[in-house]
């Protein structure tokens, strides 16, 4: 089950109270004070874990507590500091504060960390107070409570190639030919309900993750046909593949209405490398039809990129692939590898 958002309530631990103690021994009759300080309290810290693909953990629990810090005792001992509480992300994953809404931190480096609520420091003992004219202090500190904090996680895949289509486009389809991933595949629109991710090996040594991000609508921006929760999966992407069912009576209306949705969503978007791949090739009986098909020749001029060619293939007879394939590759050179940020 794939969970791309969820809310939890952290606490970091308290501080451990000071002790207020005197020192008593045989033939020490004023021993001075020898109270310890409280130890200090666990801090929560998010931590990138690259196992995990999902937030699937945080629908079952929504409450993550830190340890708290032990009292101290006489003899001046100190309290043990409480070990901080280290809960694993996704990578991708955007932190934000519940209450306000801002952003706290963008998770998506290696073993990333980040101090999300730190823990309360020990209250110290009556040792800390003595002075040359009170050598018998009784005043001692409580331990600090650690802070609470609500947040909103909310993950963003990340990958170096997405799938961009309608419903039943074949995006589905075409990720289980290309890679071992096996999402469900049905004759029916919206069979895809949640992203799937593939790995794609180019050659012998290079591959790249392949992104089936489930189908897009008109009003996909405002939200219909879950589109935003959709739509944000694409931001991360470093190349779209605009995938258009051929057999369909008009797929160059179908991709102007997949660009609208993205530009009216982030127009950032459209700055990225795209190709445009008709798909189900094996479905066209009239292939000629498809070489008059002119679907955006400008759009790679002004957004800065190469003239990429509009491909055809089809996933089913594995037609088309290789060129597909081709021009991915190519892509990925020319633009070099993901930056860490």
């Amino acid at each position: 089950m794939f969970v791309d958002f969820a809310r939890i309530h952290v606490k970091a631990g308290r501080g451990g109270n000071g002790c207020c103690s005197f020192r008593r021994e045989k033939n020490v009759p004023r021993g001075g004070p020898d109270g310890g300080h409280g130890g200090d309290g666990g801090h929560v810290v998010l931590q990138v874990d690259p196992g995990k693909r999902t937030l699937l953990d945080f629908q079952y629990q929504h409450l993550y507590r830190a340890r708290n810090g032990t009292h101290g005792q006489g003899k001046d001992m100190h309290g043990r500091n409480a070990p901080d509480l280290v809960i694993g992300v996704p990578p991708g994953t955007i932190v934000k504060d519940r209450e306000s809404g801002s952003v706290i931190s963008d998770m998506v480096g290696e073993d990333q960390t980040l101090v999300i609520a730190r823990g309360g420091h020990g209250g110290r003992g009556n040792s800390a107070f003595a002075t040359s004219t009170n050598r018998a202090p009784r005043r001692w500190e409580e331990g600090q409570p650690g802070e609470e904090r609500q947040l909103e996680l909310e993950l963003k895949l990340i990958a170096d190639v997405g799938l961009v289509g309608h419903p039943n486009a074949g995006k589905s389809t075409l990720l289980s030919r290309l890679s071992a991933m096996r999402p469900k595949i049905a004759d029916y629109p919206f069979t895809t309900l949640e992203p799937n991710l593939g790995i794609v090996k180019l050659g012998d040594y290079d591959r790249f993750v392949l992104a089936d991000i489930p189908g897009l609508i008109e009003g996909a921006h405002e939200g219909k046909g879950l589109g935003h929760q959709f739509l944000r999966h694409i931001e991360r992407t470093r190349i779209l593949v605009f995938l258009l069912d051929a057999s369909q009576p008009d797929p160059v209306h179908d991709y102007q209405v997949l660009v609208n949705e993205l530009r009216q969503f982030n127009p950032v978007l459209l700055s990225r490398p795209a190709l445009v791949v008709f798909s189900k090739l094996d479905l066209i009986v009239d292939r000629s039809a498809l070489d008059g098909l002119v679907v955006d020749p400008d759009r790679a001029k002004h957004a800065g990129q190469r003239n990429n060619p509009v491909l055809a293939i089809s996933s089913a007879t594995g037609e088309g692939i290789p060129e597909l394939l081709g021009e991915i590759g190519q892509i990925l050179h020319e633009i070099g590898p993901a930056s860490p940020d």
